[in-house]
């Protein structure tokens, strides 16, 4: 762009050229640095309007809340806490009420104790020096729990028994029994030489309730730990917290401060003040301002028994906001920073950003590309991208208009196998020149056969074949575009198409073909209400291997099998398993077993081996032909076995062409339906009308023991006998429930029997003949007879059947 070096320069001209183009480049360079457009401009505003607005605001809010409301959360936090530890130390001194009281009127403590000698009483002193002992140990506050018992020689539990022969010791327990009140708190000092020395107390006369008392129960509170208990109300190191009995008869302090300092006759008087001021619901907090410092203050009441005590807690509200105001001030400070850097780094963004749109508009514009500094870059490079798109819309849609045709026309020669004389690499030259991907891929090639055109059913008959092609081949278009990157079909409007399916190697494509081959036969079922037959081949590396895949896809949609409308062909496995078709199997047992319980009239039995005979004929794949010489081979035995009945089958079916009405239907469901319905129900219908049911049953049971004892030297008298009818009704009963006489259905049986053991065994003819109850010489004449042929030769048949 900068170099023209299309022409041929002589040696002389070289430094010209150089020297020109070497201004070109500081022209370009001087432009790029020096001039930007409108559009950087004003980009570079919004982008630092955008980030400074959340650095501003975010900053703003933090303060606020850390400096104002989070302020305010924290002393409504430190109130609650305060009233909420008061209020766990006003349950810790009731629950010690309660149970100095419950001890004080124990039986323990009742008027037996005065005067009594514990001398000579030694068990109930140990007694009660074992029950001070557990009060004590019921508490960890207190330090000690005593029993005092005035008289003339006053005795002190604390807690074992003990005398006091000091009278100044007696006196100070004395006075303690002579209140009115039977349970009080007091400040009391227990050792006359040490008067300042006060502990608080709770004491109870005894025994409980007297006027008269004569003892007490004192419950001694350890100093430390009460005064540990109030400290618990001031939640940081500095402030002051203490209880106040409002008479003024008790004071305990968190920490060593008198009752008479300035700080708390201050607090005193100022709360006293607002209780005159506020009769009631008096305040519990407020900020109190001593000295330099501002204390937070929350006070409250307690009341024990019949007088009030007044806890009050001050602590320096420094001691609370000082951390958040400098956790505030450091998050403003952050968030100025990170606006001041937002700002830096949004100018940097800016450039970075417009970068590409500078490269861009010199690489298409470059000779418009100092207009930009009065027009938006965009409008520009806008208004050149719309001719460049109109220039290739034009070309794309002429492409696009032939592209397919062309390429249909290429599929369907190589399909037919017009193309055998290019090479495989011409192939893939031509392939790749249709815009087709053929590297590292391998094709599948679906055979598509549409039948049922003439049927009732469906929507189109006989002459449609090119309409329903074209249908069908859009259907195919748009399922085949929904499963597979590269699919093609081809219509070749005889109600077959071909599909070519190009897929990369390492995909494994069997499984999704078949699954669109199930979705495209159940979409055709639903749309055009045709049936269909898809075979689809194994993937084939070579495209000059495609003829042949598609010739044998051909082929293999003949292989169409009967049970069902819809025919899946995967020629994989039907290389595998090879095409030839197991010839069906008829079975004379379950038609044996279907004639009897006809018979017999067991309906349930009859429609279950109907429909296992059915399924024996349908097995292996069966062809469509087949079956339905079975069932035509059943039919007339059926009739056969009507007519030995009694039964005429033109009465019974009223004249109906049964073998022209079966030959008609081709679906296994449909066949057996209407062999329940027209066959098997209508004689059944007539069997029970004709045949007591008590004597079909014991001709039933007269067959069992036939089937059972057949082999045994059984006659028509002992099967009598067996079943306990006379043996005339029984042959008349057994004529006509099964059509044959006793004797020839007992014959019938061994003949049977003796031709699955010639068939099936390798024994001796004498060994058979035994086993079905005849003599060797017998056997031979009877099974000649009935059969035309030997026994020996009916075995040599058997075998040269089943070798070929």
């Amino acid at each position: 762009m900068w170099f023209d070096c299309t022409s041929n320069l002589s040696d002389s001209a070289g430094e010209s050229i150089v020297m020109r183009n070497v201004a070109k480049w500081k022209r370009y360079t001087k432009g790029w640095s020096g001039c930007k457009g409108r559009y950087y401009r004003k980009n570079l505003i919004i982008m630092l309007v955008v980030s400074s607005i959340p650095g501003f605001i975010i900053g703003a809010l933090v303060y606020w809340m850390a400096g104002g409301r989070l302020e305010s959360e924290l002393l409504q936090m430190h109130n609650r806490q305060i009233e909420q530890r008061a209020a766990n130390i006003d349950d810790q001194l009731s629950n010690l009420e309660l149970m100095l009281a419950h001890w004080a009127f124990d039986p323990k403590f009742d008027y037996s104790l005065n005067g009594l000698d514990f001398i000579q009483d030694h068990e109930r002193a140990w007694d009660i020096t074992k029950t001070l002992v557990v009060m004590q140990g019921s508490n960890t506050m207190t330090s000690n729990v005593e029993l005092y018992l005035s008289g003339d020689h006053p005795l002190l539990f604390n807690p074992e028994y003990g005398t006091i022969d000091s009278s100044a010791i007696s006196g100070q327990y004395d006075r303690l029994i002579a209140t009115e009140q039977s349970t009080y708190w007091t400040q009391w000092a227990f050792d006359p030489n040490k008067p300042n020395i006060k502990e608080l107390t709770l004491v109870h006369h005894i025994p409980g309730g007297s006027l008269k008392p004569f003892g007490a129960l004192l419950l001694r509170m350890d100093t430390e730990k009460v005064a540990a208990m109030l400290r618990t109300m001031t939640p940081y190191n500095s402030g002051e917290t203490f209880l106040l009995q409002t008479t003024g008869d008790l004071y305990v302090s968190a920490g060593d401060s008198a009752e008479d300092s300035p700080l708390l006759t201050a607090l005193h008087n100022e709360i006293v003040e607002r209780g005159a001021n506020h009769e009631s619901n008096l305040e519990s907090s407020f900020l109190f301002d001593w000295g330099k410092a501002t204390y937070a203050v929350t006070y409250g009441e307690f009341s024990r028994l019949s007088a009030d005590w007044l806890y009050v807690s001050a602590s320096p509200i420094t001691s609370i906001t000082s951390p958040v105001v400098f956790i505030s001030r450091l998050i403003f400070l952050v968030s100025f920073s990170a606006l001041l850097l937002a700002a830096i780094l949004s100018w940097f963004a800016s450039r970075k950003i417009y970068s590409p749109i500078g490269r861009l508009l010199q690489t298409l514009l470059p000779d418009q590309a100092a207009a930009a500094s009065r027009e938006d870059e965009f409008i520009l490079i806008e208004r050149h991208w719309q001719n460049l798109h109109g220039e290739s819309h034009a070309l794309k849609y002429t492409l696009s208009e032939q592209l397919p045709h062309v390429k249909e026309s290429f599929l369907h020669q190589l399909f037919q196998g017009y193309l055998y004389s290019y090479s495989e690499q011409d192939l893939q030259s031509r392939m790749r020149r249709f815009k087709w991907e053929v590297e590292d891929c391998h094709y599948i090639i679906l055979y598509i056969q549409l039948t049922g055109i003439s049927s009732q059913e469906g929507k189109f008959r006989n002459g449609d074949e090119s309409l329903v092609s074209f249908a069908a081949v859009n259907i195919i278009g748009e399922l085949s575009a929904e499963h597979f990157n590269q699919a093609d079909i081809i219509n070749f409007h005889d109600l077959t198409a071909g599909l070519l399916l190009i897929e990369p190697v390492a995909n494994p494509s069997l499984e999704a073909v078949q699954a669109f081959s199930e979705e495209l036969t159940g979409t055709i079922n639903r749309m055009l209400k045709m049936r269909v037959t898809v075979a689809f081949s194994a993937p084939v590396g070579r495209i000059s291997g495609i003829p042949l895949a598609f010739e044998a896809a051909k082929q293999a949609a003949s292989y169409r099998q009967f049970g069902g409308e819809n025919q899946i062909i995967n020629m994989e496995l039907l290389d595998r398993e090879g095409q030839s078709t197991p010839e069906p199997q008829y079975s004379f047992t379950l038609e044996r077993g279907m004639i009897q319980a006809l018979r017999t009239g067991e309906a349930e039995e009859a429609y279950r081996l109907l429909e296992e005979f059915l399924e024996a004929l349908c097995a292996n794949g069966a062809k469509v032909i087949d079956v339905q010489q079975g069932m035509l081979h059943l039919l007339g035995s059926i009739q056969h076995a009507i007519m030995v009945s009694g039964i005429h089958p033109n009465q019974l079916f009223k004249g109906a062409n049964l073998y022209a009405a079966l030959s008609q239907i081709h679906e296994p469901k449909l066949i057996l339906a209407w062999f329940q319905e027209k066959v098997v129900a209508p004689y059944l219908t007539e069997l029970s009308e004709r045949s007591d049911a008590g004597i079909k049953r014991t001709i039933e049971h007269a067959m069992m023991y036939i089937n059972e004892h057949y082999m045994d030297n059984i006659s028509l008298d002992g099967c009598a006998d067996y079943t306990g009818i006379s043996p005339f009704l029984l042959s008349k009963s057994f004529k006509r429930v099964t059509g044959k006489n006793f004797i020839d259905y007992l014959t019938e049986l061994r003949l049977d029997k003796a031709k699955e053991l010639l068939r099936d065994t390798s024994l001796r003819i004498n060994d058979v003949a035994e086993q079905v109850g005849y003599q060797h010489s017998y056997f031979n004449r009877i099974f000649k007879k009935q059969e035309g042929i030997t026994p020996s030769r009916y075995r040599e048949l058997s075998h040269n059947n089943e070798a070929l």
